[in-house]
């Protein structure tokens, strides 16, 4: 055979391209079940379905005043939820938030009282006193690797009883003196405990305050290297370590936001009543932790945002007027946050499993 007559080599025809195939690792979600596995979902939805359920079980709930009322308590409990939050997807949670309020409260009443001076000067203190509460709790935390439940179990108990012993001890009584004319109280409740009037409505400045602590810490969480570095240290402090986030840093500071968020709630507390009751704040703080819960961050940490505690904790303001208004037993209050809770937690659970199943 010849040169001439040897085979062309064959051509190959590429097969024509047909569907791209993907696996479960690489298919893309729909944008329903992006949304879905948003944190925050679950509670909006159960924030509506509460806000529908009063406007027809209680019509006067519909009147400007009463909703502005309904802010107000949500705010009061908002305001403290959003470092509680932060902390609790850091991982830790704090038992002795309620009675911070107070012993921040009675700090810069007593001192300002005691001492007759301006009461911006208490005011200062008691942030300081705050701020090293909440330090206090971190450095133990990290030092001795205990958990948060035992160590802020055991500065609850400390607070309540200081809170009783030095307030009798210095005023002679169980609640602080009346410092309603003292020099800066003015300024200082147009700051913490101050109305100003929409449309006819008188709304509480604290309901300012609320939206814009959760907008800042939305900021944080979403935008900022610490953002990071909390959901980091809360879905494995020992990875978050090894990747060189600072995780002593990150805890004792998220413990002092808390103690912030107790200084501004005490301080409206104090400039709201004039004077302030030694004995309060128990049990507040798990209001603070089921309104975190309930806006879907995890007790284990991790996981969650700073939206979904606005909504739960407008949920608690929701039912905790919805009751009165609706004329009901008030006794009932309680129930309704356990099943409130419970359905909550329930909810949010299910809106993950199904935005994350494959």
């Amino acid at each position: 055979m010849s040169m001439a007559q040897q085979a062309e080599p064959a051509v190959t025809t590429p097969p024509a391209p047909g569907p791209k195939q993907t696996d479960g690792r690489t298919r893309e979600r729909s944008v329903a079940l992006r949304v879905l596995a948003r944190p925050e979902v679950g509670v909006f939805l159960g924030a509506v379905a509460v806000f529908v359920f009063f406007l027809i079980a209680a019509p006067t709930l519909r009147d400007g005043g009463s909703m502005a009322t309904v802010l107000y308590q949500s705010s009061t409990i908002g305001i403290m939820a959003l470092p509680v939050a932060l902390l609790m997807i850091g991982g830790e949670f704090d038992l002795s938030a309620g009675v911070a309020v107070v012993t921040s409260a009675l700090t810069a009443g007593m001192l300002s009282y005691q001492l007759t001076m301006n009461v911006w000067m208490g005011v200062v203190v008691a942030l300081v006193a705050s701020l090293a509460v909440g330090a206090f709790n971190g450095w133990v935390l990290v030092k001795t690797g205990l958990p948060s439940f035992l160590v802020t179990l055991a500065t609850f108990l400390v607070l309540q009883g200081v809170n009783l012993a030095v307030t009798k001890l210095v005023t002679g009584n169980v609640a602080t003196d009346d410092i309603s004319d003292m020099d800066g109280f003015d300024q200082a409740k147009a700051v913490f405990a101050s109305s100003f009037d929409v449309g006819g409505v008188e709304v509480k400045i604290t309901v300012v305050w609320w939206l814009v602590f959760a907008a800042l810490a939305t900021w944080v969480l979403l935008r900022t290297k610490y953002g990071n570095w909390i959901f980091a240290v809360g879905g494995s402090q020992e990875s978050a370590r090894a990747v060189g986030v600072p995780v002593t840093f990150t805890k004792i500071t998220l413990f002092m936001l808390v103690g912030f968020g107790a200084w501004f709630v005490g301080m409206h507390q104090l400039f709201s009543f004039n004077t302030v009751q030694s004995g309060e704040g128990v049990g507040q703080e798990l209001i603070y932790i089921a309104a975190a819960v309930i806006g879907g961050c995890l007790l284990t940490g991790g996981y969650g945002s700073a939206i979904g505690p606005v909504f739960g904790a407008f949920m608690f303001g929701m039912v905790n007027q919805g009751i009165v208004f609706a004329g009901w037993n008030p006794d009932w209050f309680k129930a309704f946050l356990g099943v409130m809770l419970l359905g909550a937690v329930l909810i949010n659970l299910y809106v993950r499993r199904a935005a994350t199943r494959r």
